[in-house]
């Protein structure tokens, strides 16, 4: 991957912007990938590196959305697959799916994450002035998950708020009540 720069941003006034929005202001490097015939991307900052898909250990009792683990240099890593995080169907694995390798923060902690793509396609350069908001509706996702709509060559690419897309409590309280259902049942 590229270096990022530190470039300042000037034509932004980032007191009037969301913090989500103020915080993809400031970084202006992008991987984009496809999950189906869609588009994602994700600031380069929250990527800690791309790995071939590998064999995953299955963990009984976690949300369908959990992939299982795998064992990054003595690490255990949970992976995600993003289409069913989004409410939609798996896709079946090709020799171009790999996982991508995501730190994300919760309370002032970091943790490691993987998520599940079809294909990783480039790092992309895209200027604040290339952003929209996210839409107030329509989506295919939840709106939370969006942190801004790229422009690249007259379309539209989905930018993902990592933090809420993988969010730690999220995942947990998901993990909680599957574990609650399998006792009931």
């Amino acid at each position: 991957m590229t270096a990022l720069s530190n470039q300042s941003v000037t034509t932004t006034d980032k007191s009037t912007l969301p913090a989500t929005l103020a915080e993809t202001a400031e970084q202006q490097q992008y991987l984009t990938f496809s999950l189906g015939e869609e588009m994602f991307a994700i600031g380069i900052l929250a990527i800690r590196e791309i790995i071939e898909y590998g064999h995953l250990t299955e963990v009984p009792m976690t949300p369908p959305f959990i992939r299982g683990v795998i064992n990054l240099r003595g690490a255990v890593v949970p992976v995600v697959d993003l289409l069913v995080r989004f409410g939609r169907t798996s896709n079946a694995t090709t020799k171009r799916t790999c996982i991508v390798i995501i730190e994300t923060e919760a309370n002032g902690q970091h943790h490691q994450m993987g998520i599940v793509v079809d294909a990783v396609s480039e790092v992309l350069e895209i200027p604040p002035a290339d952003i929209e908001p996210p839409p107030e509706f329509g989506a295919r996702i939840r709106i939370d998950f969006i942190s801004g709509m790229g422009k690249i060559n007259g379309k539209f690419v989905v930018m993902l708020d990592v933090n809420k897309v993988l969010s730690i409590e999220e995942v947990a309280v998901v993990a909680a009540m599957n574990k609650t259902e399998s006792i009931l049942q």
